[in-house]
């Protein structure tokens, strides 16, 4: 495989790594509540009780019957998250136009397209690690029960995910 290969692979990684931390953190600021006519929980209800708080978390998140406790610490920890990352998300966001402008014009600069990638990467590495952290801190909030549904659940969706896998190829 060239340098410029394994360059794009690279890239597409990335990015894909990139498309689902702004969903993320997209999803972090968006705001959608709902109240229950009866009391009950609603299925698409974010998982510390809608309002502020990640998409992905909610989803992994639901159904564990979190308290009211617990979803308050799992929201602080979320706002802590975009608070701390928002320079770094602003820096790689940055990095990504000027690399769209290192294309413009219709010439192909590789030394600076190689230039921009390298410093995006170091930056979706840095905010892959934060969001590690964030998740590892999350979990450290879960009961044992409540860690014990959530792999329960995580088998469900790999065993799911790997069944639609099988018919795609069929």
């Amino acid at each position: 495989m060239t340098k410029l290969s394994t360059i794009k692979m690279l890239t597409i990684a990335s990015l894909s790594a990139i498309a689902l931390t702004a969903s993320i953190a997209l999803a972090q600021t968006s705001s959608t509540q709902t109240q229950p006519q009866n009391g009950q929980r609603h299925g698409h209800e974010r998982a510390w009780g809608g309002g502020e708080g990640g998409r992905m978390h909610g989803m992994m998140f639901r159904g564990l019957n979190l308290t009211d406790d617990q979803k308050a610490k799992m929201k602080q920890l979320s706002q802590s998250f975009r608070d701390s990352t928002k320079s770094t998300r602003e820096a790689l966001q940055a990095k990504r136009q000027e690399l769209r402008q290192a294309n413009d014009g219709g010439t192909f600069n590789e030394a600076l397209a190689t230039q921009k990638l390298q410093e995006s990467a170091s930056l979706e590495a840095k905010l892959m690690g934060e969001q590690f952290k964030l998740r590892q801190a999350m979990l450290s909030i879960l009961t044992p029960e409540q860690k014990a549904q959530l792999d329960q659940k995580r088998a469900e969706f790999k065993a799911q995910r790997a069944e639609r896998g099988r018919s795609k190829n069929e």
